[in-house]
């Protein structure tokens, strides 16, 4: 299935269901208003949704409206819980060299993870409002998964059942705050603002053959300012799948329907799929020439992440926002 979360004016907005090729949509409310009233009750309501959706893509619904991206709020609009890991280690080590932090061997064996904030997602459209470009402004092109609820200390062959919904992600990271807020030893706070989520999140099963592992092996595709930015394979050089995320994150305490856990900036060893991130491109440019040439974005500056099928269709429609200055 696909779904997503159409702006009613109300915080959680309206929970839609969406066609395979995103061209239709029809809301559900008999089943559920919302995504996280069909999270807290997915077993029960997924079956019932599952035929609706048959029913859709066969075009025999009388209530079906044309789809449109630019009404959809995040699927969760907020959550209970937003958690970032950093599946892909190369990019971790690449990104401390550039703050001048040694990588500890451990972090090949033990993920990194940070809590996000989750009360205010940014719409996949809407744009990333910030106060100074001083700050390093930057995206971070990822994968997330949603999951049900996930009893603590599961097991990795147990984790990946408790998968429900994937998506798309742009952790907006100011990385010029980055190492003075991390020098006082505490973590991420004010360099992580809201981040974004792709307008359609979707079962597992949407992308086939693509989906196993516990991993997505297809490209992520970043265009900044209509160029292309870069497009790694998520499934390669994946240190941490989700399963393994899942199953550190409940080491010590449970997961709720709804919890959000993200891959990490997705990134390649092969250098010609470009990056997923400023910041990655600035370090390789860095050992490179021994400084970097690209900046950081300015307000005006537009970045569109997406990901698309075998046959170049959209899977989970399109981040695409704008950087502008917050006026208040």
């Amino acid at each position: 299935m696909k779904l997503a979360s159409y702006n009613n004016g109300r915080r959680d907005g309206q929970l839609m269901l969406v066609s395979k090729d995103l061209t239709k949509a029809v809301a559900v409310p008999a089943i559920a208003h919302t995504m996280q009233q069909l999270l807290d009750a997915w077993d029960l309501l997924q079956p019932q949704l599952q035929e609706l959706y048959e029913a859709l893509n066969q075009g025999v619904l009388d209530n079906a409206v044309d789809f449109d991206e630019s009404k959809c709020l995040s699927p969760l609009p907020r959550a209970y819980q937003w958690a970032d890991g950093s599946a892909y280690v190369n990019h971790v080590e690449l990104v401390r060299k550039a703050r001048g932090a040694e990588m500890p061997e451990s972090f090949w064996t033990d993920p990194l993870v940070y809590q996000g904030g989750s009360d205010s997602f940014i719409a996949p459209k809407a744009d990333i409002e910030l106060a100074s470009e001083e700050w390093g402004i930057d995206f971070e092109s990822e994968v997330a998964v949603i999951t049900d609820d996930v009893p603590m200390g599961i097991d990795e062959a147990s984790a990946e059942k408790h998968i429900k919904l994937l998506m798309l992600v742009n952790d907006v990271s100011l990385r010029n705050l980055i190492p003075a807020e991390l020098a006082k030893g505490f973590g991420f706070f004010q360099s992580k603002p809201s981040s974004s989520f792709s307008p359609v999140a979707v079962t597992p099963d949407e992308l086939g053959d693509k989906w196993h592992e516990s991993k997505v092996h297809l490209p992520l595709i970043t265009h900044l300012n209509n160029e292309l930015f870069g497009k790694p394979n998520c499934g390669v050089d994946m240190t941490f799948n989700f399963s393994q995320l899942i199953a550190h994150f409940t080491k010590t305490r449970p997961l709720g329907a709804g919890a959000i856990i993200g891959s990490g900036t997705i990134s390649n060893y092969d250098r010609s799929a470009g990056s997923s991130c400023l910041a990655e491109t600035r370090m390789l440019e860095t050992i490179s020439d021994g400084k970097p040439s690209t900046s950081f974005m300015r307000f005006g500056d537009r970045v569109r992440i997406e990901m698309l099928d075998e046959n170049d269709n959209s899977i989970f429609g399109a981040i695409d926002q704008q950087v502008v200055e917050y006026k208040g």
